[in-house]
């Protein structure tokens, strides 16, 4: 074959391998952009459906009303006061609702939180004195879970469910030996002589430990008066009951932390006597939750398509 030949075949050759390339080129961003006018399309639609809200179906019939409490009770996550107060005025405000169970799942958190729970659950029982209000354990009902436990008429747990926590804590860290090993100077102006109160990056001050400790206590004591105030003398106090110890749940039903052993089912059929269930748990609005997750979907979607090009 001659030179010329030879390199008319490979000059063909290029030709045809760049098309090829090409095309591929095309395809994938081809993808990508009808994958992102799909994205796009259907958080359109989606905005446009409330998929969220207040649970609960429509229907006559006499029902048990749930509420789910589950996780660290604090502001921003699911389980806050705001939610689980809304959920639980729409069980009580249902006519066809023959009893409320409010499913408790929670290691505890916010006291704040806690108490607007409790207080509300004690203003709807008064109220609807007529419709009663069970907390049903599961896992573990501990410190302000237990806080909002004990407003309710009864508490039914696992034997193996985790109660009590009684107590309050403040924690956190203190850097001072690390500062010094490695050189570092704290520069801390403030205007006011507590306004560094605990802080980390400065040695421990002793009035500012005193008055942490005096709050701790005011909020323990106000704990210990809203148990006894829920759980009146089924209460067995004992030196160790309000000191931060757990309890499995059939040693709480011993000491009058909880009542018996029940499970969801059990007191919807059996204490309730409305053997169906509906939530009425608030639930996240599915447009939001879609539109929180669509930026990051969108941008590892377009990264991955970018990472299989090859450009050159």
């Amino acid at each position: 074959m001659s030179e010329d030949s030879n390199w008319e075949r490979k000059a063909l050759e290029r030709v045809a391998l760049a098309a090829i390339e090409e095309q591929r080129r095309s395809r994938r961003w081809s993808v990508l952009f009808r994958s992102l006018g799909f994205a796009y399309l259907t958080f359109f639609l989606l905005t446009l459906v409330d998929w969220g809200g207040l649970g609960g179906d429509s229907g006559d019939d006499m029902h048990t009303a749930l509420v789910n409490l589950e996780g660290v009770i604090n502001a921003e996550g699911d389980a806050n006061a705001g939610d689980i107060v809304a959920a639980l005025q729409a069980a009580f405000e249902e006519e066809q609702a023959a009893g409320v169970i409010l499913r408790i799942n929670s290691p505890g958190g916010s006291p704040v939180q806690s108490g607007i729970i409790n207080d509300e659950i004690r203003r709807l029982r008064g109220k609807y004195p007529d419709k009663p209000l069970y907390a049903v354990v599961e896992d573990i009902c501990a410190s302000g879970g237990y806080y909002v436990a004990v407003a309710a008429e009864r508490i039914y747990v696992d034997k193996a469910s985790i109660i009590g926590s009684i107590g309050v804590l403040m924690d956190g860290f203190g850097f001072i030996g690390s500062m010094d090993k490695l050189g570092v100077e704290r520069r801390l102006l403030t205007a006011g002589k507590n306004k560094a109160f605990l802080d980390p990056f400065s040695p421990l001050n002793e009035a500012h430990r005193d008055h942490a400790k005096s709050m701790l206590g005011e909020i323990h004591r106000q704990f210990i008066e809203v148990v006894r105030e829920g759980r009146g003398d089924r209460l067995k106090e004992t030196p160790e009951m309000f000191s931060g110890l757990m309890w499995t749940g059939e040693a709480s039903v011993a000491n009058g932390l909880t009542d018996a052993i029940g499970s969801l089912d059990s007191v919807a059929r059996d204490v309730i006597k409305a053997e169906e269930i509906r939530d009425y748990t608030v639930k996240p609005n599915f447009a939001e939750r879609f539109a929180s997750r669509f930026g990051v979907e969108v941008a590892s979607a377009f990264t991955a398509a970018l990472a299989s090009f090859n450009l050159r």
